[in-house]
Parts: structure tokens; sequence; C-alpha cells
């Protein structure tokens, strides 16, 4: 049931990030273009993933989920090392390239061998990760 129910909203996710147009990496570069031919649709897209997701968090609150032990705890308010470096990785790579992992993953299917290549790239990073994130705590201790 679990794996039905996660195809399922995956699929929904899916169709939305098509939708949207987040799938299109010109439309993703406008947004970003904020001198240039700016494009401010996508903050409808953000502010549509945003404001449900908040009120997701307070609606979790004493409440136990039907398909899982726990509902994932809400992220650490704190800025840290990781979160600005990993933010500014990502916007990097969302700026570059025009997408970012979900819409990548949509539009594999249309995307051709870059999309193809984004997403390799981008696996392999996340494979990397977590040694790199280990090397970066072991010298932050030692200094």
């Amino acid at each position: 049931m679990r794996t039905f129910v996660s195809f399922l909203v995956g699929s929904v996710f899916g169709l939305g990030l098509l939708i949207s147009g987040m799938t299109d990496t010109t439309k993703v570069q406008g947004w970003l273009d904020i001198f240039g031919n700016w494009d401010p649709t996508l903050a409808f897209v953000m502010g549509g993933a945003i404001i449900p997701m908040a009120v997701a968090w307070r609606f979790t609150i004493g409440r136990r989920p039907v398909l899982a032990a726990a509902f994932p705890l809400p992220p650490e308010p704190r800025l840290g090392r990781n979160l600005i470096l990993g933010s500014t990785l990502f916007g990097m790579g969302w700026g570059l390239a025009g997408l970012c992992p979900g819409p990548a993953i949509a539009s594999l299917g249309f995307a051709g061998t870059g999309g193809w290549l984004f997403v390799g790239a981008m696996v392999v990073g996340m494979l990397i990760a977590p040694s790199v994130r280990a090397r970066m705590d072991q010298q932050a201790v030692a200094v």
C-alpha cells in the first residue's frame, strides 16, 4: 500500500511540476534573470508549495501518519555552514542548468542528453556528499 501511495503522490507531484512550467529551463532561468527578461510567474509555484507545507507542519503536531511511524521533524531554523554551503551549491546548479532535482527527474523523458547528464551529475554529487561533509566536519573540529 505504501509503495502505491508513494507512486501516486510522486505522479501528482511530477504532473504539477510539468503543468507549472518547472520542467522548462527557460522559464526557470527567466525567474532568475531579474535584471533582464524577468518572468515572475514561478513565485506562484513557490507560494503554492511553501504555504501548504507551512500549514502541514502545524497540522502534523500531535498526530501520527497512517503509512509511517512518525512525521519528519521540521527543519532546524538555525543558519549554519551546511545550510549556507548546500543552498549556495543548489542555487548555482539551479541557475546554471535551469532545473532542480524534482523537475530534472520529471523531465527525463523529454529533456534529451542534457537532462540525463544533469541527473547523473546530481546522483554523483549525492553519493560523494556524505564523505565531503565528514571531511569538512573533521577540519572544523581540528581548527
